[in-house]
């Protein structure tokens, strides 16, 4: 047996990256040997292993066979006469295609140094187009490297969607995928790439305006990508996706309250305690300050400064003091809002 590093790992030590995690292919053995040697099974749908000291990843060299729609739609064969090159070509990209021997010989059957040097995210053989997952691998690895994608993949991944296969995205992937790309330097880069494939019409249809440049979290990232959105599409959006929900509730605070936040400058003080009440600020207050970023990404000119005094003066407010001088448990909620109301009023 033979065990050499792969994919990723190799990928970033060539652009002079940290390296977060390596990948071993292991040529020449079998799950038995493997059990023998001390390694410990993990994979699911193929024979991967945990090294008995390192606990990288070590999987059996494989070969996979399309046998149904989808991601899910392989048959996988991992047998000891299984070539290092037979493995590295069923991934995605001549990027991710590359190895490292033992001795830190580099192993680049596809070209994958080279596109690496010429910033281009180029599939490795035909079997690319049997994964659909792969068109947005592909865009978020534009959106990680801000690399253009060459003529003939994106030629590619525009027959996957033509011919249906793109149907078959799972919505748990898209999200997975979607959302790293999402997080990475350039999600622009992304919706370029999923615009140029036309899976933009499939996945983000509501999508009529885009946001040019993205930073903060991802939550705010995901409100910023929502922010021309109505109530309506952003739910849709959300529920095509699978949005977890903290990025989906951001996404929804900014369609429910955008034009009072476009207004809040020169809101009367009740008209801003209502604001703060909707968007949860006395509970959640890193809640309204998510959503001001967002606002004040998407709508540069947007003044937030009046509505964040608004909070300062209400929250100083002792809600305790005046709950504990009430005649009555139902007079708390107003006398604190008349309170709070004075508070935003001083402090204008």
């Amino acid at each position: 047996m033979k065990a050499y590093v792969v994919g990723g790992a190799v990928r970033d030590e060539l652009l002079g990256l940290p390296l977060k995690d390596r990948d071993h292919v292991v040529v020449g053995s079998t799950p038995e040997e493997m059990t023998k040697l001390g390694y410990r099974p993990v994979g699911k749908d193929f024979p991967v292993f945990l090294h008995p000291q390192t606990h990288e990843e070590y999987a059996l060299a494989r070969t996979e066979r399309k046998s149904g729609r989808g991601y899910k739609g392989f048959t996988v064969h991992a047998a000891p006469d299984v070539t290092l090159e037979d493995d590295l070509r069923r991934r995605d990209l001549t990027i991710n295609a590359m190895a490292r021997d033992a001795d830190g010989t580099l192993i680049d059957p596809f070209g994958g140094e080279k596109d690496l040097r010429a910033g281009v995210l180029r599939h490795v053989s035909e079997a690319f187009a049997e994964d659909p997952v792969r068109i947005l691998r592909v865009a978020r690895f534009a959106a990680r490297f801000g690399f253009q994608v060459a003529k003939q993949t994106m030629e590619l991944m525009r027959g996957m969607v033509r011919s249906g296969e793109a149907d078959y995205l799972v919505p748990e992937r898209v999200w997975q995928e979607f959302s790293k790309g999402l997080a990475e330097p350039h999600p622009e880069k992304m919706l370029e790439v999923l615009d140029a494939s036309g899976l933009s019409k499939k996945l983000l249809p509501e999508m009529r305006t885009r946001q040019k440049s993205f930073t903060g979290s991802l939550p705010v990232r995901f409100a910023l990508l929502a922010w021309p959105l109505d109530e309506k599409e952003v739910e849709a959006l959300s529920a095509r996706l699978k949005v977890p929900n903290e990025p989906r509730e951001l996404a929804l605070l900014a369609a429910r309250n955008r034009q009072r936040l476009r207004t809040a400058h020169a809101a009367k003080p009740p008209e801003l305690l209502e604001l703060l009440k909707r968007a949860d600020a006395f509970r959640r207050p890193e809640r309204l300050g998510e959503l001001l970023e967002a606002a004040r990404l998407a709508e540069p000119h947007l003044d937030t400064a009046r509505l964040e005094r608004a909070l300062q003066a209400a929250e100083a407010v002792n809600a305790g003091e005046i709950a504990s001088q009430a005649r009555s448990a139902a007079d708390i909620p107003r006398l604190i809002d008349d309170a709070r109301i004075a508070a935003i009023a001083a402090a204008r």
